[in-house]
């Protein structure tokens, strides 16, 4: 998501306005961008909270040096890889994120897609879309198709990762999950089996990728493993599009052998030659699985919630260490 595109007003709606109003000295009509911007030193001058979401500047050495005031930081979006930085852990700030808020609507679009790939529907579209005006035999066409006692795997039980699979347990599916850090109990406890990642991706029907962008998960979906993936299969990708070799995922697709639902790409916006943009295979969407329209508005009440819980002297409900982010998106 372009977060030049998220504003304060999107974000924030009367509720949350009223509620932060209540609990913290702060004026919605001043965003810091930058902290040359003028005014941006007398506000972080006096600043013991930062309420940051995507597009906030870094918290470095320069803008802590300009905030000394400031205890806690507040993130009402995502990861927060990109915002904190070393200089942050080494003066004590707290930091807390709405990524538990954001990680909602990335599971519930992920679980309608699988569900939708298992009953083969852009095939069907288009198939209808031909014959339009016939009578279709879809019995007998998509004799295979549909979500009962279907595999799906997931790699990855990061944060969306478990939602999906807890989303996932009403529907009867086989579910299976790649995590090289947790164990097969606790892969039971979540009600998937745990299989090593070449097993995963010859096994699953739907192959939905959920581990954090790391060096060691630079295309972690390779050539080798995208041939693994069964005839028929579905790759959704709502991670990090780094995580998968894209040249290898179009070569697979152009072939029309297995489908996809590509959310993420690399580069994050394809030029409009991407092949991806016309292949029927493909449902091809310009990373919004995230948080969207009203749905920003849960991310704004969760980081309210935490800045409630720093007024009253609570620790913050959803912190984030320096020891998380090294496992995590």
């Amino acid at each position: 998501m372009d977060p030049g595109f998220v504003t304060v007003d999107a974000l924030f709606d009367e509720e949350s306005r009223r509620r932060l109003a209540a609990v913290a000295d702060i004026d919605f009509s001043l965003v810091v961008h930058d902290i040359a911007e003028p005014g941006a030193a007398e506000v972080l001058r006096e600043a013991e909270i930062l309420l940051t979401c995507w597009g906030a500047p870094q918290l470095d050495d320069a803008l802590l040096e300009a905030a000394p005031r400031l205890r806690a930081a507040v993130h009402a979006a995502g990861t927060v890889r990109r915002l904190v930085t070393e200089a942050c852990w080494r003066r004590g700030v707290a930091v807390t994120s709405a990524a538990w808020a954001n990680a909602y609507p990335v599971a519930e679009y992920t679980v309608a897609a699988i569900l939708l790939a298992n009953k083969r529907i852009l095939h069907i579209r288009d198939l209808y879309r031909e014959h339009r005006g016939a009578r279709l035999n879809l019995h007998q066409l998509y004799t295979g198709a549909g979500n009962y006692r279907r595999t799906v795997g997931l790699v990855g039980a990061s944060r969306i990762g478990r939602r999906v699979l807890e989303l996932l347990r009403p529907y009867d599916l086989d579910l299976l999950l790649y995590d090289p850090f947790i164990t097969p109990t606790r892969a039971h406890d979540l009600g998937a089996r745990l299989l090593d990642l070449d097993e995963l991706c010859a096994t699953s029907d739907v192959l939905s990728i959920h581990a954090p962008q790391l060096p060691e998960t630079h295309h972690l979906i390779n050539r080798e493993r995208l041939a693994l993936l069964r005839d028929g299969a579905t790759l959704i990708n709502t991670a990090r599009g780094a995580l998968i070799d894209q040249d290898a995922l179009i070569a697979e697709l152009v072939t029309g052998r297995i489908n996809a639902v590509i959310d993420v790409t690399e580069p994050e916006i394809l030029p409009a030659d991407s092949v991806l943009y016309d292949l029927p295979n493909v449902l091809l969407t310009p990373h919004v699985a995230g948080s969207l329209g009203n749905e920003l508005h849960r991310m704004a009440a969760a980081a309210v919630d935490e800045v409630e819980r720093y007024a009253a002297g609570l620790p913050f409900a959803h912190a984030v260490s320096r020891q998380d982010l090294e496992h995590s998106a």
